[in-house]
């Protein structure tokens, strides 16, 4: 009588197209979201993924108000199948593999999202048409080190965490008021003599980086009457002559509305390129991130003013 084959266990005798999946999860956190990555719907992802975890005998999510959270199984799978993808990269590059796919989700400041990024953003999604992008401009950030983005744009470097910086470009800071507002008072030619002004500024308990503090080093005590979470909303405030208020260099003097206050009065700030240790050698962030470096550099002037 013939012997029955040897069961085979591990990544390697599982379908390619159920690892991709769980992949596709653990990357961008969400069914739905890995489901749009591979082109199915949020059932089929389902069923893979309670496939993949019969086959294994193991648990490989949790559940979280923020989405799929990977579980110390699903930690140690990730792991083989991300290698397993990295081998497979130089595949994908080839130019008969049509192109970079899948989803990139970049987590980038308001202000560096909306006046830098998205203006340029339709070059590089001209050259890459089947690679779906998340911008995710807001006040706040996304972190790589939870995979809840394959790239952050951050204000600080990170001191700990499987995640790799590099410094992306430094950039510039100033006072701005409204010309209206300005000669509606006497002239301000001191720190002192932003005593008793409408300050515009962040609110404080609300703030998602210690580096956003820019009145403190315009002058000690000054403070924000005039408060907003949103670098937008307080550039808009400016312009309609609400107070004075920091703005980045690339936003204030794009805007005819504005003049410098204090004009000798700067701030610096840098911005940091953070992703994940183990995705940092996807295509899709490796492109993003090359593309990204050389749109900036060609943005210096308007940066640092």
């Amino acid at each position: 009588m013939q012997s029955e084959p040897a069961k085979t266990h591990g990544p390697a005798a599982l379908p390619w197209s159920d690892l991709q999946s769980f992949l596709a999860i653990a990357e961008s956190g969400q069914l739905a979201r890995a489901a749009q990555v591979m082109g199915v719907d949020a059932s089929t992802m389902g069923r893979r993924l309670r496939r993949l975890e019969k086959r294994l005998g193991q648990t490989l999510f949790e559940q979280s108000r923020s989405g799929h959270l990977p579980t110390s199984a699903g930690e140690r799978l990730l792991a083989q199948v991300r290698a397993m993808q990295r081998a497979a990269e130089p595949i994908q590059r080839q130019p008969d593999a049509g192109g970079i796919t899948g989803l990139l989700r970049v987590s980038v400041s308001e202000g560096f999202g909306t006046w830098i990024v998205a203006p340029l953003l339709r070059a590089f999604t001209a050259e890459h048409p089947q690679l779906t992008i998340d911008l995710a401009a807001t006040s706040g950030f996304l972190n790589p080190s939870r995979r809840e983005a394959d790239m952050a744009i951050l204000l600080a470097r990170p001191r700990s965490g499987p995640v790799v910086s590099r410094k992306l470009a430094d950039y510039s800071l100033r006072l701005y008021a409204n010309p209206r507002f300005l000669a509606e008072r006497p002239p301000i030619d001191s720190v002192a003599a932003l005593a008793g002004l409408p300050l515009i500024g962040y609110i404080p308990d609300l703030l998602y980086a210690p580096e956003l503090r820019y009145l403190d080093e315009i002058g000690e005590g000054l403070e924000p009457t005039l408060r907003s979470s949103s670098i937008n909303a307080q550039y808009r405030l400016i312009a309609a002559a609400a107070g004075i208020g920091v703005l980045p260099r690339f936003i204030g003097d794009a805007s005819a509305d504005l003049v410098p206050v204090l004009p000798e009065r700067q701030i610096r700030r840098t911005f940091w390129i953070v992703t994940h240790q183990d995705t940092r050698r996807l295509a899709r962030v490796q492109a993003f991130q090359s593309w990204l470096i050389a749109r900036v550099e060609q943005q210096r002037e308007r940066l640092l003013g």
